[in-house]
C-alpha cells in the first residue's frame, strides 16, 4: 500500500514538471540559448551577438523606454493606490465593497480591451491632452491596471497592524501626518514595496497595452522582438531581446518575491475598528475619487464609442461583427474569433486544470526535512511562468516547435496560454487545499482509511470547491491572452484579441469601430466569466463554513 501512495505521489509530481520542462523550460531555454550563442553554438563566440546589440543606441533607447514606463506606471499606482486603501480599508461607509469592486476589475481585463479603451478615450473625449500615442499614454493605462493592486495588497496589511502605537504616538502630541510617517509609514513600507515590485512587473510586460495604444517612441523589448520576428525574420535579434527582457523580469519578480515574504512575516492580524467617514482626511477622498474616475471613464468611453458611427449613435459597428471589416484584416471575423478564443480559453483551462490540480494536492501537504526543501523548490519551479513575459514564452514556443506536429495539431496556443495561466491557477487553489486541518487526515488514517481514501473523502471535497474558481480564471486568462498567442496564431484561426489588434492597424471608420465593439464583447464575455468563478468560490466557501459548523 506504501508503495502505490509513493508511486501515486511521484506520478502527481512527475507528470506536471514534465508538462512543465517540456512547454516551458525547453521553448525558454532554447530562445536564452539562441539568444546567447546563436543558431550555431559551435560556429558563435560566446556572447558576441549580445555585444554586439548592446553596441547599437536603439537597444539602449528601447531599454530605457521600458524601464521608465514601468518605473512610471510603478510610482503613478503607489500613488494612487496608497490613498485610497487608507480610505477604503479603514473607514466604513455606504458603497465601500462597491468601491473597492471597482477598483479591482481592470485588473482582470484582458489588456486589449485596456489599451482599446484608452485610445477610444485620449483619441475623443481628452484629445486635448494630446497624450494619444505618446508614452504617458502607456503610462497612464498601467496606472489603470494596477491601481486596484495597490489597494488591495497595501488596504489588507493596513487593516490589520496594530493601532495601538500610532494612538500612543498621537496622544503623546505628534499631529496625524507625523504619526503617519514615523510609525504606520515604515510598517506598511514592506507591503507598499512588494506591491511596487509586482505592480513593475506587470508594467514591464504591458505588451497588449503597448500594441493597441500605437508603439511610442521606440516602443518597449516586447513590442521590438516582435517587429524583428514578424518584420525583419531576425530570429537572433528577437532571442538576444527576448534574453534582456527575462533578465529584467527575473530581477523584478526576485525583489517583488522577497519583499512579499517580509509582508507576509511582519503582518499580525489584530482587530482594527473602522474610522467614519468624516474622520477621513481630504486627501486621501480626492484621490480615491480619482482613481475611481480613472477607471470608469476608460470602460464607459469605450462603451459609448462603440455606438458611434460617422458622428451618429447606431448599432452599425455591432452588424458589421460579422464580417472580416476593411482591407486585410486575417480573414477572420470578430464573431468568428469569439467563437476561436472560447474554443482554444476551453482547452487551454483544461490542460491547465491537469498540471494544475496534482501539483496543488503536493504543494498543500504539511511535510517537513528534506520533503519541506524539496517541497519549496517545486513551488518556486511553478511560479517560474509568472517571471517570463507571455512574448518570451510565444517566441520561445515559435523557434522550438516550428513545423513539428504539436504546431500542426492546433495545439501549440492552448499549451502556450494554459502556461501563461498556470500559476494563477496553482495560487487558487493550494491555499483552499492548506486550510484542511490535517488532524482531519490523521483522524481518518487512523480509524483505517487508505491514503487514497483519504484523498477522496479529505481532500476533493475541498478541491471541487474550489476547482470552479480556479477553471473560471484559467479561462478568463486565456481568453484575452495576447503576448504569446500574437506569434502563434494560425491565420486562418484568430483570436479575438489578435483579430481586434488587426482591425486597429487599418485606416478606416469602420474597422475601428468593429475593434471597438469587438473590445467590448471581450469585455463582457471575461467579466461573465469572472464574476461567474467568483459567484461559484463564494458560494462554496459558503458551504464549507457551514459544513465546518
Amino acid at each position: 500500500m506504501k508503495l502505490i501512495s509513493k508511486i501515486g505521489w511521484g506520478s502527481a509530481v512527475a507528470l506536471p514538471l514534465a508538462f512543465l520542462i517540456i512547454f516551458f523550460m525547453w521553448p525558454v531555454g532554447a530562445m536564452l540559448l539562441r539568444g546567447l550563442f546563436g543558431v550555431d553554438a559551435a560556429e558563435a563566440s560566446f556572447l558576441g551577438g549580445m555585444v554586439d546589440l548592446l553596441r547599437e543606441e536603439r537597444t539602449w533607447q528601447i531599454i530605457w523606454q521600458t524601464l521608465w514606463m514601468a518605473v512610471a506606471g510603478a510610482f503613478f499606482s503607489i500613488l494612487c493606490g496608497v490613498p485610497a486603501a487608507y480610505l477604503l480599508y479603514l473607514h466604513d461607509f455606504p458603497g465601500r465593497q462597491l468601491l473597492r469592486g471597482l477598483l479591482t476589475i481592470p485588473f482582470v481585463l484582458p489588456t486589449v480591451v485596456v489599451g482599446i479603451a484608452f485610445r477610444s478615450l485620449l483619441g475623443g473625449p481628452l484629445a486635448f491632452l494630446n497624450m494619444a500615442n505618446t508614452p504617458w499614454a502607456v503610462v497612464l493605462a498601467m496606472v489603470f491596471f494596477n491601481c486596484g493592486l495597490i489597494t488591495r495588497m497595501v488596504g489588507n496589511m493596513w487593516a490589520s497592524l496594530d493601532p495601538c502605537t500610532e494612538q500612543a504616538a498621537r496622544t503623546l502630541g505628534a499631529s496625524p501626518y507625523r504619526a503617519f510617517f514615523s510609525i504606520t509609514l515604515p510598517q506598511l513600507a514592506p507591503a507598499i514595496a512588494a506591491a511596487g515590485g509586482l505592480a513593475f512587473l506587470y508594467c514591464s510586460t504591458a505588451y497588449g497595452v503597448v500594441t493597441t495604444l500605437g508603439n511610442p517612441g521606440y516602443g518597449t523589448i516586447e513590442t521590438e522582438i516582435y517587429i524583428q520576428t514578424v518584420t525583419f525574420f531576425d530570429l537572433d535579434k528577437a532571442a538576444m531581446l527576448s534574453v534582456l527582457q527575462f533578465i529584467i523580469v527575473l530581477l523584478a519578480l526576485i525583489v517583488g518575491t522577497r519583499l512579499t515574504a517580509r509582508t507576509e512575516t511582519a503582518l499580525q492580524v489584530r482587530p482594527r475598528s473602522r474610522r467614519s467617514l468624516r474622520q477621513a482626511p481630504l486627501l486621501p477622498k480626492i484621490i480615491t475619487v480619482l482613481a475611481v474616475f480613472l477607471v470608469l471613464f476608460p470602460i464607459v468611453s469605450l462603451i459609448l464609442n462603440s455606438f458611434r458611427y460617422q458622428g451618429h449613435w447606431t448599432l452599425d459597428n455591432y452588424r458589421l461583427l460579422s464580417t472580416t471589416g476593411f482591407g486585410f484584416s486575417g480573414g477572420t471575423s470578430v464573431l468568428e474569433a469569439i467563437d476561436h478564443s472560447v474554443r482554444i480559453a476551453f482547452d487551454s483551462m483544461i490542460f491547465a486544470l491537469l498540471v494544475s490540480v496534482p501539483l496543488a494536492l503536493v504543494l498543500s501537504r504539511r511535510v517537513q526535512g528534506k520533503w519541506l526543501q524539496a517541497q519549496r523548490f517545486l513551488d518556486g519551479v511553478t511560479l517560474l511562468p509568472l517571471g517570463v513575459s507571455a512574448v518570451t514564452v510565444g517566441f520561445g514556443f515559435l523557434i522550438t516547435f516550428a513545423g513539428t506536429d504539436i504546431a500542426n495539431s492546433g495545439l501549440i496556443v492552448p499549451l502556450a496560454q494554459s502556461v501563461v495561466a498556470l500559476p494563477l491557477v496553482i495560487r487558487s487553489l493550494v491555499p483552499l487545499l492548506r486550510a484542511i486541518d490535517p488532524r482531519m487526515r490523521e483522524a481518518a488514517s487512523v480509524l483505517g482509511a487508505t491514503p487514497a481514501q483519504v484523498l477522496r473523502t479529505i481532500d476533493m471535497p475541498f478541491l471541487l470547491r474550489g476547482i470552479g474558481l480556479a477553471a473560471g480564471f484559467a479561462f478568463a486568462v486565456s481568453l484575452g491572452e495576447f503576448g504569446a498567442t500574437s506569434f502563434l496564431a494560425d491565420p486562418a484561426y484568430l483570436t479575438l484579441p489578435v483579430v481586434i489588434v488587426k482591425l486597429l492597424s487599418r485606416a478606416g471608420q469602420n474597422n475601428y469601430g468593429m475593434a471597438l465593439a469587438g473590445a467590448v464583447l471581450l469585455a463582457v464575455v471575461t467579466a461573465f466569466v469572472i464574476i461567474s468563478a467568483e459567484f461559484i468560490g463564494s458560494r462554496n466557501r459558503d458551504e464549507q463554513r457551514i459544513g465546518q459548523i
